[in-house]
């Protein structure tokens, strides 16, 4: 009798020493209401309300720890270039997302001084009307010399599965294998056609013939013989985790699926259920073909949840789900509404930048249980590493998270995070109606500033006033400025100069269409 309870003690103590696997998910674009769960926890509706579907990752909830002040940046390469580092992205030069955009490199034209070769020479949207600041310029990748993912999770086998984004636009030495992945399938660019993909996958002539060198935006894959994208994908997560069933050695499914990025495109017969259920226009909600790509979305969470049970890997691997920005307010019809909270993709409001994240693995970390502590989503690159028994590298931003997943009724420690945006776009900001303007923000403990370039400030207590209906910065100057002066500070530190935008001295106070009465408050 000792000895099989020796041996069973000895099971145990091996199991629970053994590294865990880590399942990743980063959503595309997903608004933090979306789920139902949250949906509930923040508007305190009923399920029989609810016109989005969203059992699986309602459950994952349930078997996991949320949180409900997790933050991103305001659009995904920022987001993922920070994800994949741990390090604040304007930081690295990744100030927003381009589309297929001119480039020092695939122009072939030699930088200015101190330029990545990647950085675009002009990104502008169609904004009638003349702006006071030239836009910033951004790094459209992150170079494979820093301490991604899989360099730092040395002891696991990294693979990498959907958007990317990351790649200078299609250049070899800038894509996940670059980084150390094994790429199962992806894709270099901000959105995909969610049908009859694979040809734009696998081409291999440069948008931009002048560029040197090979091109390669990303790879298709063997087919699975699903003909919508998101289930493709999750066929081929699926086909990951049951490959890695009888290897020893743990791994890291990293699988950023395009949804629901759009374009607006999903299976008819769903499409259709969605535009007779009687539920829509919930909380504003009336985009049947978006509802219809999250519950393929949400199915995805389904099967990969199903495979890990069926493989007995769920013992041992612990899920992460997040998305890279809130939801997006800006098309016709609206993807949705991030109700309750102001504004969306874009933004710094908390529609913007406040998202779900959850993290689950059931025995370990107690399940149902939500976390007010505000987290970052630099905080996922040190969090893996000390889940995984792997050291931190230097310079990071993230804190990890693992005290929080023990102890989930923990306030966690004070945080200050910061974001930049350095660009006007056409996204219409939801005060004035005007295009946005370039902004910066810092959230301080409960404070968040957020300062219009053209001579706004604004100042919220986030904790009281989530849905930032009360603006402070009149009745607190002091703090106003003070925060002012602190986010001033970490950007002249940390941010390279032509990260910034600059003053179109050609455009006088009087000249220009802006949101506000214009004022410099360089």
């Amino acid at each position: 009798m000792k000895k099989i309870l020796f041996y069973a003690l000895l099971t145990l103590t091996t199991s629970s020493a053994a590294p865990p696997n880590i399942v990743f998910i980063l959503a595309d674009d997903l608004g933090i209401t979306d789920i139902g769960a949250y949906a509930r926890h923040f508007n305190k509706t009923t399920p029989e309300e609810l016109f989005f579907e969203t059992p699986h990752l309602d459950q994952l909830v349930a078997d996991g720890i949320a949180f409900s002040q997790s933050y991103s940046n305001q659009l995904c390469s920022p987001t993922r270039a920070a994800i994949l580092t741990g390090r604040i992205a304007s930081r690295l030069g990744v100030t927003t997302a381009t589309p297929n955009t001119k480039t020092y490199f695939n122009q072939n034209q030699k930088p200015p001084a101190d330029y990545s070769p990647h950085d675009v020479i002009s990104h502008t949207d169609p904004i009638k009307g003349k702006r006071p600041w030239i836009n910033a310029t951004s790094n459209t990748s992150i170079d494979p010399a820093l301490p991604t993912w899989p360099k730092v999770i040395a002891t696991h086998d990294c693979a990498f599965l959907g958007k990317w984004h990351l790649g200078g636009h299609g250049v070899p030495e800038l894509m996940p294998a670059a980084h150390g992945f094994q790429e199962l399938a992806f894709f270099d660019a901000g959105g995909s056609p969610y049908f009859n993909w694979q040809k734009q996958w696998n081409q291999t002539k440069p948008i931009f013939p002048t560029m040197p060198g090979k091109y390669r935006v990303g790879q298709s894959g063997a087919p699975t013989q699903q003909d919508y994208l998101t289930d493709d994908l999750s066929a081929r997560a699926v086909n990951y985790l049951k490959a890695r069933k009888d290897q020893s050695k743990p791994f890291v499914l990293y699988y950023c699926p395009f949804a629901v990025h759009t374009p607006f495109q999903a299976p008819k017969p769903e499409e259709k259920r969605f535009t007779d259920k009687k539920q829509r226009g919930h909380l504003g909600r009336n985009n049947a073909t978006y509802a219809a790509m999250l519950k393929h979305l949400d199915d995805s969470i389904g099967a990969i949840r199903k495979t890990l049970e069926e493989t007995g890997l769920s013992k041992n691997t612990i899920l992460i789900f997040t998305s890279d920005n809130g939801g997006v307010t800006y098309t016709d019809p609206a993807a949705t509404t991030n109700f309750p909270f102001k504004g969306g993709k874009a933004m710094l409001y908390e529609g913007g930048i406040r998202v779900p994240t959850i993290v689950c693995q059931p025995g370990h970390f107690e399940g149902g249980k939500w976390s007010n502590a505000v987290i970052d989503c630099t905080d996922f690159l040190p969090t893996v590493a000390e889940l995984t028994g792997n050291p931190l590298p230097p310079d990071l931003d993230g804190r990890s998270m693992v005290p929080l997943l023990k102890d989930p009724t923990s306030p966690g420690p004070g945080r200050t995070l910061i974001w930049h945006y350095p660009f006007n776009v056409q996204v219409i900001h939801p005060n004035n109606g005007q295009p946005l303007s370039p902004h910066s923000g810092i959230r301080v403990g409960d404070h968040k500033l957020i300062w219009d370039w053209h001579g706004k400030l604004e100042l919220y207590n986030i904790p009281a006033d989530p849905t930032e209906s009360n603006d402070l910065s009149g009745a607190n100057p002091e703090l106003t400025n003070q925060l002012h002066a602190q986010l001033k500070q970490w950007l002249t530190k940390n941010i390279a100069p032509r990260y910034f935008p600059r003053r179109d001295e050609t455009v006088s106070p009087a000249q220009a269409t802006s949101p506000f009465p214009f004022k410099d408050l360089r």
